[in-house]
């Protein structure tokens, strides 16, 4: 069976508007070693998680995650974060059918947004869901769970 892929088209009104690029999945041996790698950063890491977040389930996941993530020294980050890269080729708009597989990438996108966008692709290809769409439930949930709490009425006695 092929490794998935994906198509990601940025449709952001920026530079890299219209840009097409292709996620391939890493091989099995190569998406085990950078778990392995990242999960061994994370534990060195030594960041305090709060209890409540693990009781979230995936999201609770992604929380930790990234800010794990944000704890890793960057001398360990950078390599992970560099390796997602070999995973996305750029479709050139005048040849479709020609994937690009070469490091002209970080000359080819001209915005930090798609950088983080293309990140995220990487990831849902290979874990199956968005770090980025469950953030926004998780927000959604948040917002919906403040919005209910300043809607319950509260009882008030009154003074006779």
């Amino acid at each position: 069976m092929a490794r998935k892929t994906s198509i990601i088209t940025i449709d952001n009104d920026d530079r890299d508007a219209g840009k097409k690029f292709e996620i391939t999945e890493m091989s099995a041996e190569q998406a085990e070693a950078w778990a392995e790698r990242a999960l061994g950063a994370i534990g060195r890491s030594n960041l305090d998680i709060p209890e409540d977040v693990l009781t979230r389930g995936l999201a609770g996941i992604v929380i930790v995650g990234l800010k794990t993530f944000a704890s890793i020294p960057w001398a360990e980050l950078k390599p992970l974060l560099d390796e997602m890269f070999q995973c996305i080729a750029l479709i050139p708009p005048a040849s479709p059918n020609l994937r690009i597989k070469e490091p002209v990438l970080s000359t080819q996108i001209e915005e930090v947004k798609t950088r983080i966008l293309l990140r995220d692709a990487v990831l849902e290809l290979h874990l199956g869901f968005s770090i980025a769409g469950e953030l926004s439930k998780l927000r959604a949930a948040s917002l919906a769970r403040l919005q209910d709490s300043q809607n319950t009425p509260t009882s008030q006695e009154g003074s006779e």
